[in-house]
């Protein structure tokens, strides 16, 4: 088998049951860890075979010689049998599954489901499960992939979102794809017959994020120079501090203008140029920074970027006993708009 598959890979093979002896899913993200278990049991076995073909474990409740035991079992009145190790990274003498690899069982689909973590690429059983099945590493989304896992998960279920919806959805969930999956699903439902386009009306009427103050619409406040736009978001923020926190809007400015950073010194400072260079998924996303780079200095930029380090470290108290957090947004924003 072939290492470091996508999951768009793994779960092709899956749909053409072309399954491995062996999958061992791991990583910090997960969502894709779920999905490529389920689908696995999904596509393997139908509902009557579940019954005597489908084993699941628990890692801190069960050994490698339980496991390996149940691997070598042969299926009943079924093509396959999967037996399903759930919470692996929790579970003792895991590097005796060598002795399972050199010749695993073909009608046999052992699945390990390693949360969390990852395996040492340097061990001997990594190399071997490399070679006898799937190892496939789910990593957490950059925060500038979210737009294009937002877009793509509707694009199955045949519906489009606006941009702006977009980003502020992926400002609101972040990078918890279980949640975003979630909150996509209640949009999905909530969409009038007819209806396949998700609005940012929608999202501020079902998830409850305000449209009109946003970090996003600070963002664009803030490029725009608007200086009563981006007070008044401000204030807004501070009247309603639980659902925008400082240190979420912080983290947002702060990736903002470290990119913007970054596309100072892009060779081509066109949309896809940009787009390129910062590693964005659509030319649509490089034109605010574009017009950031008319509106800001680069000199400009990195003393908002060392405000947003120092507003950070007040915000937790680093020299700071009595400022609170609105205020201290406020003094932020004064800055970054005035020379």
């Amino acid at each position: 088998m072939s290492k470091d598959m996508t999951y768009e890979e793994v779960a092709r093979s899956i749909k053409n049951r072309q399954f491995a002896p062996v999958y061992f899913l791991m990583g910090e993200e997960d969502y894709y860890i779920d999905r490529l278990s389920d689908y696995i049991v999904q596509m393997a076995l139908d509902e009557a075979e579940k019954e005597f073909n489908l084993t699941v474990m628990y890692g801190p409740e069960t050994d490698i010689v339980t496991v390996i035991n149940a691997a070598k079992r042969y299926p009943l009145m079924s093509e396959h049998q999967v037996v399903m190790v759930k919470e692996a990274q929790g579970m003792k003498n895991l590097d005796d599954l060598v002795f399972y690899l050199q010749k695993p069982l073909t009608s046999t689909i052992l699945v390990f489901c390693y949360k969390h973590g990852v395996l040492d690429r340097r061990k001997k059983l990594t190399a071997q499960l490399e070679k006898a099945g799937v190892l496939f590493e789910s990593k957490k989304l950059k925060d500038a992939q979210l737009p294009g896992f937002i877009a793509a998960y509707l694009k199955r279920k045949q519906i489009e979102i606006e941009p702006k919806a977009q980003e502020m959805l992926a400002e609101f969930v972040g990078a918890d794809l279980n949640r975003m999956a979630g909150e996509l699903e209640k949009l999905i439902i909530t969409l009038q017959p007819g209806r396949k386009r998700i609005t940012p009306d929608q999202i501020e009427r079902n998830i409850g994020i305000s449209k009109d103050y946003n970090n996003f619409e600070l963002k664009n406040a803030l490029i725009g120079r608007n200086i009563m736009k981006a007070n008044q978001i401000v204030k807004y923020f501070e009247e309603n501090p639980k659902n925008n926190p400082l240190v979420l809007t912080l983290s947002i400015l702060f990736s903002f203008f470290s990119n913007l950073m970054l596309a100072y010194y892009a060779p081509d400072k066109s949309d896809r140029g940009i787009a390129a260079y910062l590693g964005l998924r659509s030319p649509w996303q490089a034109k605010e920074y574009m017009a950031a780079m008319h509106a800001f200095s680069g000199r400009k930029v990195m003393a908002i970027i060392g405000a947003l380090r120092d507003c950070d470290a007040r915000s937790k108290g680093v020299g700071n006993s009595s400022v609170a957090d609105g205020e201290l947004l406020r003094e932020l924003v004064y800055f970054i708009l005035h020379d």
